[in-house]
């Protein structure tokens, strides 16, 4: 027999933050994508610079002769155009959600804690 009256008002509380929460992070995502759309040219940018740095490192660590090395930096800078489509549509598809994912482990992660120094 229910004495109390308390554990059943916490329950559907708990609920409606867990569906507020959830709200929330989706308006997170469809943001990240909103942005996404919106800057373009600087999503771009950064897979350029990105797409720079890491293939001139790649071609370092794995090509250590001189003349293969210059070869292989060539052929990265003309492979640069197709890799900048796959990429774009690569990020599009994928990063908001993956960006979202984090966030949402970075705010509970810091929720979490701050249940586990109350106690």
């Amino acid at each position: 027999m229910i004495t109390s009256s308390e554990p059943l008002v916490e329950v559907p509380k708990i609920l409606e933050e867990e569906r507020i929460q959830k709200e929330r992070m989706h308006d997170v995502l469809l943001l990240l994508e909103h942005l996404v759309e919106r800057e373009e040219a600087t999503v771009k940018l950064i897979l350029d610079c990105l797409y720079d740095v890491g293939s001139v490192n790649l071609i370092n660590k794995k090509f250590q002769s001189r003349s293969l090395n210059w070869m292989m930096k060539s052929i990265a800078r003309m492979s640069k155009p197709a890799f900048r489509v796959v990429a774009l549509r690569w990020f599009k598809k994928n990063c908001p959600e993956l960006i979202t994912k984090w966030l949402q482990e970075q705010v509970q992660g810091s929720t979490e804690q701050g249940v586990e120094s109350k106690e």
